[in-house]
């Protein structure tokens, strides 16, 4: 099976959008996905993109993708945050998943991006040995800290 990465373009929101909602069935947040088509379409082609996005293409259709965004460290400069790598249940194991991966940290290194980070659930076994297989370093220190926008309101209320 080819598989081709290449940078999405609008076109494939519908694809991102269906392995978004895919993903959070696996992750057991089935009803969590609040994005829809508009705001991927507008928010990643748009005047100002907020997010950049890789494809894993097979001769018929998305198997795979990389979302990710720019942030910056008051440590290190420029880094990227990868807010999802995710290949359709479908075709995991084919190698899909590196191919991304490996896309992502090429676009880093040719940006001179001083770091990469994501996060991973610590139940999430397969993905852990995978990011751990690859040299990556996960945390146990650290915890990741949200606020959703009725806690924020709630806060600003107070």
């Amino acid at each position: 099976m080819e598989i081709q990465v290449r940078k999405a373009t609008k076109s494939d929101m519908p694809s991102v959008l269906k392995l978004i909602n895919e993903l959070a069935v696996y992750e057991r947040e089935p009803n969590a996905v609040q994005v829809t088509l508009e705001d991927l379409e507008r928010d990643g082609f748009g005047e100002i993109p907020l997010f950049n996005c890789y494809v894993a293409e097979t001769s018929t259709e998305i198997a795979g993708m990389a979302l990710f965004y720019n942030r910056y460290s008051t440590w290190k400069g420029k880094t990227i945050h990868l807010e999802d790598l995710i290949v359709n249940k479908e075709y995991r194991g084919k190698g899909i998943g590196m191919k991304l991966y490996k896309q992502l940290m090429k676009f880093a290194l040719e940006q001179d991006i001083q770091r990469v980070e994501w996060v991973v659930s610590d139940w999430n076994t397969p993905a852990v040995n995978f990011y751990e297989s690859t040299g990556a370093t996960i945390f146990s220190d650290w915890n990741t800290v949200q606020f959703d926008q009725e806690s924020i309101k709630k806060f600003l209320n107070s």
